[in-house]
């Protein structure tokens, strides 16, 4: 017994050495000093050297979308090193395709700063903003989707485009001993500046999901940074085609209440696929735009409804539904909204009727 204690004791001795060392190091070897960040060529930063470019911009209030938390996972967090930061990293070239690496784009989370570095990005980032927004409610949907209000602070506003997404921030819980950022699509107009409404579904395992799930409570507070994201309305007087699975909805619920808000007359067809009835949400908002937006038509549809269900509407997907109801896409545009399984099916058919490439858009939820 006393031989696997002296064990013990080693062991904890040797692993609380390293770490000491490992300490001694980042802030003697890895000191790489005061460095310069230069974006778009205007604003200035100056950083302690050695972090991620990611953290470091993070510290600076830069806040650059990265719904995996830093951990290279996701891709989102690209940016273009015009100056500085060495040789792309084995970590990033799943993530960069081969005519962005001639072009400088990095993956802020990968590369450290280790030197004065240029850097551009899209403007707009620049005026992304993280609060600590009120949960105004927190309230079930179906029984695998939230809906939540998040109400900013008093002397707060978010400025953003209907169809762009908001970062979540999850904080430490039972079962989860690191915070993550994830990303999810406001469902409220833009025209509601002072808060911004959310449809989260429940992912097995899904750190943040579950955090809002099982943990989040109304009156609590959630950090979120935002707005992100280049799929959103255009002005157009194209006809368009919307077409969402499950929280897809989202970012359409978006475009829908802003098109309503300024009395934008085009003509819309939304075609809105589930599993089961329980599973289609959010019907009686849709069926009042319905009736108050002239040139608006809702298509819903089931691909697996039940006897419970008494369904009386279309079976089938929402790849059927287009088969069914839309002949000629070449005089359109659409606005794509679910599962990247989803999407890959739409888009050919899109094409088949005449719509052109430019003129698809869409937000594969990953």
């Amino acid at each position: 017994m006393s031989s696997i204690i002296v064990t013990v004791l080693t062991i904890s001795g040797i692993t609380g050495l390293l770490a000491l060392l490992l300490s001694v190091a980042n802030k003697t070897i890895a000191n790489y000093g005061e460095k310069k960040i230069v974006i778009n060529n205007s604003k200035e930063l100056i950083v302690d050297g050695g972090d991620t470019l990611l953290s470091a911009l993070v510290e600076q209030k830069v806040f650059i979308p990265s719904a995996c938390g830093g951990k290279g996972s996701c891709g989102y967090c690209k940016v273009t090193v015009l100056e500085g930061g060495g040789e792309i990293l084995a970590t990033e070239l799943g993530y960069v395709t081969p005519a962005e690496r001639t072009e400088g784009v990095r993956l802020s989370c990968q590369m450290k700063v280790r030197e004065d570095i240029k850097i551009q990005i899209p403007e707009e980032l620049l005026s992304v903003q993280q609060y600590d927004y009120h949960v105004e409610f927190i309230k079930d949907v179906t029984p695998t989707i939230k809906h939540l209000r998040l109400a900013l602070p008093s002397d707060a506003e978010i400025d953003f485009k209907a169809g762009q997404y908001v970062q979540i921030l999850a904080p430490k819980y039972k079962g989860s001993d690191e915070e993550v950022y994830r990303a999810y699509s406001i469902a409220s107009s833009p025209m509601d500046a002072k808060a911004v409404e959310l449809y989260i579904g429940y992912v097995v395992e899904g750190k943040a999901t579950t955090y809002v799930h099982n943990y989040l409570k109304p009156n609590q507070k959630l950090t979120v940074v935002g707005p992100y994201g280049d799929f959103f309305y255009r002005d157009s007087e194209l006809e368009m085609v919307m077409v969402a699975i499950g929280t897809g909805m989202a970012p359409i619920m978006s475009i829908l209440k802003y098109m309503h808000a300024n009395k934008i007359d085009r003509k819309v067809t939304f075609y809105f696929g589930a599993r089961t009835r329980e599973d289609l949400f959010e019907m009686d908002t849709l069926e009042r735009l319905q009736n108050e937006m002239p040139n608006f038509k809702l298509v819903s549809c089931l691909s697996k409804p039940t006897e419970k269900c008494n369904w009386t509407g279309d079976v089938g997907r929402v790849t059927d539904m287009l088969n069914k109801y839309l002949d000629d896409a070449s005089g359109a545009e659409a606005y794509l909204c679910g599962s990247p399984v989803m999407i890959d099916s739409v888009t050919p058919i899109l094409r088949a009727k005449g719509m052109k490439e430019e003129n698809i858009m869409y937000d594969k939820f990953e």
